[in-house]
C-alpha cells in the first residue's frame, strides 16, 4: 500500500513530493539463528525507516530469559548495543515497543536464552519522486504562475476605504446612553 505525503523539509522553498510505501517486518531469534540483520541497499536512495512494536515468545519457549539486544549507530555513527527486551514465559512473555524506530543497517541479537523470540514492526520506504516523470508539465506550471499573477493583481486594485469614526456613546446599549 502506498501513499503520498508531505515532509517538513523544502527545496528552494518548494517541499519535494514523496510517496510512502508500507511493509510488515518480522524475524525470528533462536538457538540457532541468534542474530537478524536489517539492511537496504547502498545503492537505494530512499529513506528507510524500521519501526518495532513487538517482540513475543513462541511455541517451544523455555521459561528462561530471553535478552533481546539491538546493535545500531548513534549520530556520530559509532556502534551502541542497547537491550530491548528480557523476555520470560512465566513473569512477560511478550513486549510493546509503540513504535520505536530504527534507521537501517541494525542488527537484532538474542544475547541470553534459546527463544524462539519474535520482533515485529513495520517497514516504511520513503521515496522521492522525480518531477520529470510526473504528468505535472511546464504548460501547467505557466498557467499556475499566470493564475497567481492575476489575483495578486486583483488584489492590488481593491480601494482602500476610511474607517468609520465612531463616538463611546456609539457602543453603549439604548437604556445606559446619555443624552
Amino acid at each position: 500500500m502506498a501513499s503520498c505525503l508531505d515532509l517538513e523539509t523544502f527545496v528552494d522553498g518548494v517541499k519535494p513530493p514523496v510517496c510512502t510505501s508500507s511493509f510488515v517486518f518480522g524475524c525470528e531469534l533462536n538457538s540457532s539463528a541468534r542474530s537478524y540483520t536489517f539492511k537496504v541497499s547502498e545503492e537505494d536512495d530512499s529513506d528507510h525507516i524500521l519501526s518495532l512494536n513487538m517482540v513475543c515468545l513462541s511455541e517451544g519457549a523455555k521459561d528462561e530469559c530471553n535478552i533481546v539486544e539491538v546493535v545500531g549507530h548513534d549520530y556520530h555513527n559509532h556502534e551502541i548495543v542497547v537491550p530491548v527486551a528480557n523476555l520470560k514465559l512465566s513473569c512477560q512473555p511478550w513486549l510493546c515497543l509503540e513504535d520505536f524506530q530504527l534507521q537501517p543497517p541494525v542488527t537484532f541479537r538474542l544475547c541470553s536464552g534459546s527463544g524462539p523470540v519474535h520482533l515485529a514492526g513495520q517497514h516504511r520506504i520513503f521515496h522521492r519522486k522525480d518531477l520529470s516523470d510526473d504528468k505535472f508539465s511546464e504548460e501547467d506550471e505557466e498557467d499556475f504562475s499566470e493564475d497567481e499573477e492575476s489575483i495578486e493583481e486583483e488584489e492590488e486594485l481593491s480601494p482602500i476605504k476610511p474607517a468609520k469614526k465612531q463616538c463611546a456613546a456609539d457602543f453603549l446599549l439604548p437604556e445606559m446612553q446619555c443624552y
